[in-house]
């Protein structure tokens, strides 16, 4: 059995779509990096490589064992869609989009099964180590393909689904099967 640990980076206040954009966390709530440290277990830390999930990692891990960066753990690419806000006119196609997810890409980016794929790969890869439990702190959207996974849901509904900074979301493989144990708790 392995326990995945999924922790949303902390904020980054941007207003528009942030995939690929490397911007820094705002990790200025030292009391809830404490609660979330608390409630972690004693494993390997891994992150995506983007600035504001590698600062999180960081602030959390305490003694635990930091893994290397895997940019497989990244956020969806966006392309042309990075920085804007959802309802600006340069992001036409946008609602569609989030409507109908699954192979639609954005202009210059990727879709939301490209998003799955990368990021089972990147699971995968971890679940190879044996680790009992890995934290894994990333973004959004590769915390949803996980859910989607353990769910056994489409990627429309999952998209329903509200993942906070700084929350957890713990998903379990166990003789190859998928469940969520935890979805979105704030320590």
């Amino acid at each position: 059995m392995t326990r995945f640990w999924w922790v949303r980076h902390g904020p980054t206040h941007a207003r528009g779509l942030c995939g690929w954009t490397d911007l820094p966390a705002d990790l200025s709530d030292t009391a809830l990096l404490a609660r979330l440290r608390a409630c972690l277990p004693a494993a390997p830390v891994i992150s995506s490589d983007l600035v504001r999930a590698a600062e999180t990692a960081d602030a959390i891990s305490g003694a635990r064992p930091r893994l290397p960066h895997d940019a497989d753990l990244r956020e969806m690419n966006f392309g042309r869609w990075e920085g804007l806000a959802f309802d600006a006119p340069e992001a036409a196609g946008l609602r569609t989009f989030y409507d109908g997810p699954g192979t639609r890409r954005a202009p210059g980016g990727e879709s939301w099964n490209d998003l799955a794929d990368r990021t089972g790969a990147a699971v995968e890869r971890l679940l190879r180590t044996g680790a009992p439990d890995i934290v894994c702190v990333a973004h959004m959207g590769p915390i949803l393909t996980q859910l989607q996974r353990a769910l056994g849901l489409g990627a429309y509904d999952t998209l329903g689904h509200r993942i906070d900074p700084l929350s957890v979301t713990r998903i379990v493989h166990e003789t190859g099967a998928w469940r969520a144990e935890a979805i979105n708790h704030l320590p």
